[in-house]
This record gives structure tokens, C-alpha cells and sequence, in this order.
């Protein structure tokens, strides 16, 4: 296992469509641990593999608190089969792309994916609450969204200026 480097906004990689994943080897499955170390790592509770520069339909979703026992989950391929459209949540969310910036977003407050496993084998599963938009965060990052794309232009302004700022006074010192 390896810590991989996160991309960062705005880097064009991560405004790139991810592509399916079709083959289900140990290639894959090292992509898989390194993407929990460094989700684990950075720290974070998602990680989609654009976010490590490879465009394939991979994230990795652990919510266990700290303290708790890790619950890592694999969503390979994953899709949205419904959304409770008139059913709203707001959650202050962040990214690793977007390292250190938050911002209230507005989402389906329920959702049922459609997803492999890491061996390949098809689930169905209804989220709610912080799962339910976490995967959206998620799966946003397969279609080349951030979570500053759901902002006004303003605000997503203000937030990648802040961003830029801080990775140019990071580099003045390393």
C-alpha cells in the first residue's frame, strides 16, 4: 500500500469524466488500499480515483468516527437509480481537492446506488443522512464536479482563490 498525491483544484485532471471499470485484478485491488491510505492518511472520509489521478469510476466512502472501528466501503461503477428529489438535506461539506475550504450544500437527502464490489459482484443499497451525501460528493468527482460547482459563482471564486493562495505560500516554503 502507498500514499498516493491528491490532485488538487484546480487541476484540469479532476474536471475529466472517469471512465467504467471492466477488470476486477490485483492491479485494481492495490488501487483500492492505496486509496484508503490516503484517504486515512490525509484524513477523510471519501476518495474518488480521480482524486489520485486515475479516471476510472472508483471511490472509497469510510464515515466511522474517530474512535470507532473503520468501516471502509468500495463503490465500483456506481449510479444513482433515485434521489428523494423533494427531500433536501444541507451538510457543510469539504474535499481533499479543495483542501481546507467548506461550504453548506444543498442535495437529496435520500438515494439508492446501484454498485460493484471490489470482486465484482452487483449491490443496491438506500443511503440517508451523511452517507447519502457523501456518495453524492463522491460520484460528483466520476462526472467531474466538485462541490464548489453546486456554489454560486462567487463563493466557488472565492473558495479556489483561497485554495490557490494557500498551495503559492505552501510552495514559497518548501
Amino acid at each position: 500500500m502507498a500514499i498516493r498525491p491528491i490532485l488538487i483544484a484546480p487541476d484540469p485532471r479532476l474536471k475529466q469524466k472517469s471512465t467504467p471499470v471492466t477488470v476486477f485484478d490485483a492491479e485494481l485491488q492495490r488501487l483500492i488500499d492505496d486509496m484508503f491510505e490516503t484517504m486515512y492518511d490525509a484524513p477523510g472520509i471519501g476518495l474518488a480515483a480521480i482524486q489520485v489521478g486515475v479516471p476510472a469510476r472508483l471511490l472509497v466512502i469510510d464515515l466511522a468516527r474517530e474512535g470507532e472501528e473503520k468501516a471502509p466501503r468500495v463503490f465500483i461503477n456506481p449510479e444513482i437509480v433515485w434521489t428523494s428529489a423533494d427531500d433536501l438535506s444541507t451538510y457543510e461539506e469539504g474535499c481533499l481537492s479543495v483542501p481546507e475550504q467548506y461550504a453548506e450544500v444543498e442535495r437529496p437527502a435520500r438515494v439508492r446506488v446501484r454498485f460493484l464490489d471490489a470482486k465484482g459482484e452487483s449491490h443496491e443499497e438506500e443511503m440517508d443522512g451523511l452517507a447519502a451525501t457523501c456518495i453524492q460528493h463522491e460520484m460528483d468527482h466520476l462526472e467531474g464536479v466538485l462541490f464548489v460547482d453546486h456554489l454560486s459563482l462567487a463563493r466557488r471564486s472565492l473558495l479556489l482563490r483561497k485554495v490557490a493562495k494557500a498551495q503559492k505560500l505552501a510552495r514559497a516554503k518548501g
